[in-house]
């Protein structure tokens, strides 16, 4: 693999594979190597580490349960492969590059629904479960889940909780992470954890958020029991014009102090103007008072309600984009996907800091961003006043260069811009990611932003993984 020791010893590696999982769901092919070896960012958007893409996983193993998945990682550790979980395979970040090579473990074949609960709220299913297919399990029962990315129809359940992903619903309902009750963890050496299924315990650490946000450096996430909610009885779309972000902005900030908590809340600034796109969900005496008192929040602040189809249109597209992405792109080969980013030259950013530093942490990121000729196309709040995002590009001119379409300079003033803010965001007291964790590429910054709490992560590395395999070079570990 990538050293002597590890060449030496992936024949036995490879030969035992296939006496585990079988022989159909060992592939060495050269075009499923190349097809698992990356997720949906593109070389362009990697910065300072598009070097990753040019190391291909050696095998990918596509087990049928925990127990085989057990088998493998316990194999991998003896032989010091590194191995990499894999779940739909649609993450923007990079988190899935096999960056030392190793084994891509597909959990693909885990999805099963195992239980759902109407009484207690919770679902148990399998890592490799699409969201949609548990928005379909859940539908028979009056359920929903909690979580509701872009991506439902194509990430799978230990995917989003690997990266802590948030989704339109999580202004009520909070990220993926606040929503697992219990987790199934494949240890470094191949024993099985279960965390129980019980929303609070006081005998000790939860060690389901040793697992949340980890990107697969910790263990491999077998199963999951998450809440689920009931299907609202009652649903109220509105959408609110302001004369600028900050009026908005001071909207937002009040419905949270009042405990006002939509599903959907979203403050986005672009060429249209600003607009504060909201869905209350639940019982309707509760969704008619909160729909009262925001109209008067909204008034305070200076806006103007101009009615509920703006976000009607938001909330009916909203998954546009990732059935897109299935049918153009999920699949094909890697250079097939990166093409449809050719000619596009953008990044989008999301930072969270404390809500008081939010506003000026825009004015000195557009600073920033002006010296550099990059202009901020879109201005967001996403749920909550903290979560700050930013769409990027370069303003003015490109010249259309290279094999990747792209003018060089322009990538690397580019490049340099987003890590200026984003360590701005740091400084500030703030991290530079929030919803799609760092993968690849913002490995290079995240060190800087741990501090020593880099240390006390390596010091659980160490003794959950001390060969190291787990997804290396992720996370610092």
């Amino acid at each position: 693999m990538n050293t002597t020791a590890n060449r030496r010893n992936w024949p036995a590696v490879a030969a035992n594979l296939a006496d585990v999982a079988g022989r159909e769901n060992v592939l060495t092919d050269e075009a499923s190597l190349d097809r698992y070896s990356a997720d949906a960012l593109t070389p362009y958007r990697a910065y300072y580490a598009d070097a990753a893409f040019d190391r291909l996983a050696d095998v990918v193993v596509r087990p049928a349960d925990a127990a085989q998945v057990s088998q493998i990682v316990e194999l991998a550790q003896r032989a010091g492969v590194p191995v990499i979980p894999y779940g739909g395979g649609t993450g923007v970040m990079g988190g899935i590059l096999p960056v030392r090579g190793g084994i891509i473990l597909d959990l693909g074949r885990l999805n099963r629904v195992i239980n759902i609960d109407p009484v207690s709220r919770t679902a148990e299913v399998e890592a490799g479960l699409i969201l949609q297919d548990l928005y379909d399990a859940l539908e028979p029962h009056g359920l929903m889940p909690g979580h509701d990315p872009y991506s439902v129809p194509i990430a799978s359940v230990a995917g989003t909780i690997s990266t802590n992903g948030v989704g339109y619903r999580a202004a009520a309902f909070g990220p993926m992470g606040d929503q697992v009750v219990a987790l199934e963890v494949v240890l470094p050496d191949g024993r099985i954890i279960n965390t129980r299924p019980v929303p609070k315990q006081s005998s000790g650490p939860d060690l389901n958020h040793l697992f949340i946000g980890s990107e697969g450096t910790f263990g491999v996430i077998t199963r999951a029991t998450l809440r689920v909610f009931r299907k609202p009885e009652a649903a109220e779309y509105a959408t609110f014009e302001f004369a600028d972000f900050d009026a908005g902005f001071a909207a937002v900030t009040e419905m949270g102090a009042l405990g006002i908590r939509p599903t959907l809340l979203d403050l986005t600034e672009d060429s249209e103007g600003v607009l504060l796109h909201l869905l209350f969900e639940g019982y309707r005496e509760g969704v008619d008072a909160a729909m009262r008192r925001t109209l008067s929040v909204c008034d305070e602040a200076g806006g103007w309600n101009v009615g509920p189809e703006p976000t009607l249109s938001y909330w009916k597209h909203r998954h546009d984009s990732a059935m897109n992405y299935r049918e153009t792109a999920l699949g094909r080969p890697r250079e097939e996907r990166w093409r449809r980013q050719w000619g596009r030259t953008f990044d989008y950013l999301h930072m969270s800091l404390p809500a008081d530093r939010v506003l000026e942490y825009r004015r000195r990121a557009d600073r920033l961003l002006e010296a550099r000729k990059i202009k901020v196309v879109e201005y967001c709040l996403w749920s909550r006043p903290e979560f700050f995002s930013m769409l990027v590009v370069p303003d003015g001119d490109r010249r259309v260069v290279g094999r990747d379409g792209y003018d060089p300079d322009v990538r690397d003033n580019l490049a340099a811009g987003v890590d200026e803010v984003l360590t701005l965001a740091q400084d500030m007291g703030g991290v530079m990611e929030y919803c799609h964790g760092v993968g690849i590429k913002l490995h290079h910054l995240l060190g800087r932003e741990l501090g020593v709490s880099r240390d006390a992560l390596l010091d659980i590395k160490r003794a959950l993984d001390p060969a190291g395999i787990m997804n290396p070079g992720k996370l610092t570990l």
